[in-house]
């Protein structure tokens, strides 16, 4: 279980002053887009010889490949780890513009080198690390189970951790070079599309989103529309939109706010520093993390890494990754030992926003998981189903995505690769509000082919006192 210590004495000093007093050497703070292929073959990025400002317009390097944000390590390094460590924990929670937010709240290690009134915030993150009591107890046999919240926040998901950083870049995009950036558009399986339509709307941006027609709930749709941005539902999924929309990014002064986008990657970095600032700047044994464009997977393993590598932390989690059995190509990759990746073409699946069969971040996740030991592990449609009711059983209301986590934890226990003492993190990447109608499917038991064994559904009676009590005593054995 968390155990709680004895603030560190600097966080009590001056905590007034900490959270919007200037670093004495904050001006050699500085971050820039490197090749990704520099970063998994471990170059020295500060002698990098393609390297481009963030104030570029680009989204990939020379070679074709991603691009990935790099920071100036040694710079951040002169500050120890427990100045980081006091001015975080300082900041958290506050009302000071922008830190009270839980990713500008890192911003010397997120855009050290972009101004306060250009950030686009809704105070997004420090969302709720839930101790997982009854379900680790009951379900899992554990004792140390926690759910990352992410889903609760601004949109419902944790996309708003990085849209938070990308709009906030094109917001000082667009006062450098306002021909360069007229609007921003995204390919979407439902919670991009929430999260940039919001976060345009409140900075002024015009907003575009591909939607695959009729693969995403109605409350996914319905955030972008009322939001004002333009959607377009096209009839294709979710790989068919990415084309598309990289297409017209290249013909127009339209901004690509995919995670192919390395900046959103850093906000959402910021969950896996929050962790750790939650568990007293200690790390969890697992997380165990929804995946399917996969760029999340990376987001986390490079917020845990900047943690060791400045010293705030002294060990790295292994990470699990969890894909629907019906798009799980990161999956028969890992089976096969990395040694040759192949997209699939996604089935349909509850868990709809990593419906997705050629997945973007897919070098991004492989080197990830290889550095940390990682594993990664599927849920079939009824798994995936089953886990989240079981998990609403005990107080939770998450979605199909968490269910696809917390299936591959209930395997993994199964198999004995995580222990029942192993303090366990499962991130919930969106809240269940947003999928209300797969929740409503399963406990009416009209899901074709799913036994539903956990479907819990209303029972009609008549207004009759007798009825009402014959129904309590059946379902509660103790009032018969």
């Amino acid at each position: 279980m968390l155990t709680f210590k004895k603030k560190n004495p600097l966080s009590q000093k001056n905590l007034e002053k900490l959270p919007s007093a200037p670093l004495e050497k904050s001006h050699l703070f500085n971050a820039r887009y490197v090749p990704f292929a520099d970063v998994a073959s471990g170059a020295n990025l500060r002698t990098c010889k393609e390297a481009y400002d963030l104030d570029e317009v680009l989204y990939r390097a020379k070679d074709g490949g991603l691009l990935d944000v790099s920071h100036d390590m040694e710079a951040l390094a002169i500050y120890g780890p427990e100045y980081w460590k006091a001015l975080f924990d300082a900041r958290t929670g506050r009302t000071a513009w922008p830190f009270g937010s839980g990713v500008w709240s890192k911003k010397e290690w997120v855009l050290p080198g972009i101004a306060d009134d250009d950030i686009v915030s809704m105070f997004e993150g420090n969302s709720n690390l839930f101790w997982a009591e009854r379900f680790g107890r009951d379900v899992c046999g554990m004792k140390d189970l926690w759910v990352k919240q992410c889903g609760n926040s601004h949109t419902g998901s944790f996309k708003d951790l990085g849209m938070t950083v990308l709009v906030s870049q094109v917001n000082r995009l667009r006062k450098l070079k306002p021909e360069a950036v007229q609007a921003v558009g995204c390919a979407s399986t439902g919670d991009t599309s929430a999260a940039l339509s919001a976060y345009c709307a409140a900075a002024g941006i015009p907003s575009i989103v591909f939607l695959p027609a009729d693969k995403i709930s109605l409350a996914q749709l319905v955030q972008p529309i009322a939001n004002g941005a333009l959607v377009l539902s096209i009839d294709t999924d979710f790989d068919g939109c990415m084309r598309l929309i990289q297409r017209v990014t290249e013909a127009s002064p339209i901004y690509l706010a995919n995670s192919m986008n390395s900046l959103r990657l850093e906000g959402q970095k910021t969950a896996a520093i929050e962790i750790c600032q939650q568990f007293d700047w200690e790390v969890p044994d697992w997380v165990v993390i929804p995946g399917g464009n996969l760029g999340n997977i990376y987001a986390f393993y490079k917020g845990f890494k900047m943690c060791f590598d400045l010293g705030l932390t002294k060990r790295m989690p292994r990470l699990v990754c969890a894909q629907a059995a019906n798009a799980n190509p990161l999956y028969r990759a890992y089976k096969a030992g990395y040694e040759n990746f192949e997209a699939v073409k996604a089935q349909t699946t509850f868990a709809s926003a990593i419906q997705i069969g050629d997945p973007v971040s897919i070098d991004r996740a492989i080197m990830a998981l290889k550095a940390c030991d990682g594993i990664v592990e599927e849920a079939t449609e009824e798994e995936l189903m089953d886990a989240a009711a079981r998990a609403d059983r005990t107080g939770m209301f998450n979605c199909p995505h968490t269910g696809v986590a917390l299936a591959a934890l209930l395997k993994l226990r199964e198999r004995g690769v995580i222990a029942p003492g192993d303090r366990t993190v499962v991130v919930s990447t969106a809240h269940g509000l947003k999928f209300t109608q797969s929740k409503v499917a399963y406990h009416s038991k009209e899901i074709e082919g799913m036994k539903c064994s956990l479907a819990n559904p209303p029972v009609a009676v008549k207004e009759d006192l007798g009825a009402v009590m014959d129904a309590i005593k059946v379902k509660f054995d103790s009032m018969r």
